[in-house]
Formats: C-alpha cells, sequence, structure tokens
C-alpha cells in the first residue's frame, strides 16, 4: 500500500511507471468490453505469480490491446516473449479517500478511481486529500477480450497458449460469473462460439443471475449461436434468477426463428417467470405477433395470467397491439371479467386504440360488462368515436 498526497505530481510510483511507459496503450478490458460506465484504473498481474508483476504491466496491456484489435502478430510476438502470460488477468486501483472527489465512484467504502484522468485534471485535486493505493483483481482475460471483439485469430492463439477457456471473469471481488463462450454468444460470433465448445468450453456455466451463453444468444438474436450451443448439449431449460428461460427471452425480444429452434429442442411453451409471467403475455406486451402465433400453435395457454390478473389479451388491447389481438382471437380467448377485475375491451377503451375495441366488439365482447369498480367500459372514456362504438354495440345487442 502507498499514500501519497493527490496534489503531488503522481500519486504514487506505480502509478508513475505506468503512465511514463504505457500511456499509449489501451488501459484495461472494463473499458474495451463496455462493460462499466464508470472510468477504470486497470494493471495486470500474471495469474500464475502470487506477487504484482508492475513490470509486466505495459506488455500486459498489450496483450489486451491486440485481443481487443485482432492484432494477431502483436499478440504472437507478446505471448511468445515469455514476458506476459496468456491468463494474464486484469485489475483496478482503488483509492480509500478521506474527502468525495469530484471524479470518484462510491464503491462500499471504497472510492474507485481513474488515474489517467486525474493526472490530466490536476485543477479538480484536492492539495490535502490523502490516498491509500488498494489493488484488486477483476479477473478478465484476454481471450474473454477477443471472444468479445470477435477475432478468432488471436482466441485461437490464446487457446493455444494455454488460456483458460472456462474461468469466470470477476469485479471488485465479485464473481460475475460471465465466460469467453458468454461474451461470444452474446455478440453472435458463431465460429468464435465453435472454436471454444471444440476446445472443452462448458455450456453450463452461469453468470451471478444465472445467465448462460443459451440465454444470452436468445436474447441477444443469434440464431446460428442458438443452434450451435443446443447441438453441444446447452440446456433448453436453463434459467435466469428471476425464472425466465431462453425460450422466455427470445419471445421478449420478437426472435422467432429462436423461438422454433427452442420448441423444436424441448423447450416448455408456458413456463413462466417467477411473477407468472409466460412468453405468450411477454410477446403480447412487446406487439411480437409473429411470435404470439408461432406460441399459440405451439400449444401456448391462451388465457394464462400474471400474478396481477391479466391476460395476454388484455395487455394486448391496452397496447393496442392489434395484430397481436388478431392472432390472440383465433384461438378465442376469455372477452369476459378477469382475476384482475376487468376485461380486455375495458383496457382498449383504457388505450384509447379504436381498432382495437372494434377487434373485440367484433368479436362480441360485452360493452355492458362492468369491472370491479362497477364501471362499464364507456365510463373509462371521452373518446367519441369509441362511444359511439360501444352505443351502437349496446343498441344491437338489446334489439
Amino acid at each position: 500500500m502507498c499514500r501519497k498526497q493527490l496534489g503531488a505530481p503522481r500519486a504514487c510510483h506505480l502509478a508513475r511507471d505506468r503512465v511514463q511507459h504505457c500511456s499509449g496503450w489501451l488501459l484495461g478490458t472494463r473499458m474495451v468490453l463496455g462493460l462499466a460506465s464508470e472510468p477504470a484504473d486497470v494493471f495486470c498481474q500474471n495469474s500464475r505469480s502470487k506477487s504484482h508483476a508492475w513490470k509486466e504491466t505495459p506488455l500486459a496491456n498489450a496483450v489486451f490491446w491486440a485481443a481487443r484489435k485482432g492484432n494477431l502478430a502483436l499478440l504472437q510476438l507478446l505471448l511468445n516473449s515469455g514476458r506476459v502470460d496468456a491468463d494474464c488477468k486484469d485489475s483496478v486501483r482503488l483509492l480509500h479517500a478521506s474527502t468525495l472527489h469530484p471524479h470518484a465512484f462510491p464503491i462500499n467504502h471504497l472510492w474507485l478511481f481513474c488515474e489517467p484522468v486525474i493526472s490530466h485534471r490536476s485543477a479538480a485535486r484536492s492539495s490535502t486529500m490523502e490516498l491509500a493505493c488498494i489493488t484488486v483483481t477483476c479477473g478478465t482475460t484476454a481471450l474473454m477480450v477477443a471472444s468479445y471483439s470477435g477475432h478468432y485469430d488471436c482466441s485461437r492463439e490464446l487457446i493455444m497458449q494455454g488460456a483458460d477457456i472456462n474461468v469466470q471473469r470477476e469485479v471488485l471481488l465479485e464473481r460475475t460469473g460471465s465466460t469467453a463462450l458468454f461474451f461470444a454468444a452474446q455478440q453472435g460470433h458463431n465460429d468464435i462460439v465453435k472454436l471454444l465448445l471444440e476446445f472443452g468450453a462448458s455450456t453450463d456455466i452461469q453468470t451471478k443471475d444465472g445467465g448462460t451463453p443459451l440465454s444470452a444468444a436468445s436474447q441477444h438474436g443469434h440464431a446460428k449461436v442458438v443452434e450451435t450451443l443446443l447441438k453441444n448439449g446447452a440446456n433448453v431449460h436453463d434459467q435466469l434468477s428471476d425464472g425466465a428461460t431462453p425460450l422466455f427471452l427470445a419471445a421478449q425480444e420478437g426472435h422467432v426463428t429462436i423461438i422454433r429452434h427452442l420448441l423444436t429442442s424441448g423447450a416448455k411453451v408456458n413456463h413462466p417467470r417467477e411473477d407468472g409471467t409466460a412468453p405468450l403475455w411477454m410477446a403480447a406486451q412487446m406487439g411480437h405477433s409473429e411470435v404470439v402465433k408461432v406460441l399459440l400453435l405451439r400449444g401456448a395457454e391462451r388465457d394464462a395470467d400474471k400474478k396481477d390478473g391479466s391476460t395476454a389479451l388484455f395487455k394486448a388491447a391496452y397496447k393496442g397491439h392489434n395484430n397481436v389481438i388478431e392472432e390472440l382471437l383465433k384461438f378465442s380467448p376469455s372477452l369476459g371479467l378477469l382475476k384482475n377485475g376487468s376485461t380486455a375491451l375495458h383496457a382498449a377503451v383504457m388505450g384509447g386504440n379504436v381498432r382495437s375495441v372494434v377487434l373485440l366488439l367484433g368479436a362480441n365482447a360485452d360493452p355492458n360488462v362492468t369491472n370491479k369498480n362497477n364501471e362499464q367500459p364507456g365510463d373509462l372514456t371521452q373518446n367519441d368515436r369509441i362511444l359511439r362504438l360501444l352505443r351502437k354495440q349496446t343498441a344491437n345487442g338489446s334489439s
């Protein structure tokens, strides 16, 4: 640990050496990957050494830069030098400050600084602030960077140089659980996904939120990656911590091709999230009519409701997703009073979409049904067109 007045020329001799020798290199994969919004003071240390390899910091930073940019020649030169390890992990310097600094970010009782930024903003420094420099290993590897960035040759080189394929990322002593395969799947780099699987990457490792490569690829719409993962044993029933499955995530984002892959591989079409939200409900809310059609044809429960009692039709009606309403009406969903004490027609009237009201009335929704507050649909709007439609339907019903 080192202490130094922040008003001094440099925060400590370690920062001085780093800035002097590697100011031209890209500092750290937290900035490389764009996985954190705050700037970070990034160091590297050899993961096979128990001591801090500060003299290797410029070379280690260069490895991350080469992996990020896809510079295979530089990467090979660095790894073959024997002075930097393929499994080098990034680190951050935490500076404990007695006074809040304008460029600090609170992390429990510490403050995270980006020293390269501070070193060029001397006007913002306090001449009396004392700092305690603490280096914490973060755990992002060069293989993660290359996999995220889509550089196949660099990824292969790192693997052949002995990089640990299944190591999980950490940030500030907390394991996020992301692996190189997770990043490659998330970004849709199918060639790298195949490469990692060939060399033993696990499809089952989860992030702290329960995410897997399959859930990431499903959410981000990478159909080829999903197909590759399923062929290599990925669990179609994976769940996030909130119960969302790959099918749910694909339905939420409207990825029809992926949904077909998942259903063919045995995904449960009605499996809800912990709050009771089924894939059909989510697709209806988001307005994905093709997804709604596929899910219904594959046996989705048309009237499955959330814990609040709303159904897919109720939500689509409120949102004015008319194409979704049309698909749902083909399967004769409930038009009566729901568990939430309202009807789809009430929802359509509250949403104010005239076409939605027309569709529901055309399916014989009753404009005289009252909700839990003893209100008819017509009591919930001042829209003249909607009121005329409701009155006409009431008159036709009474005659």
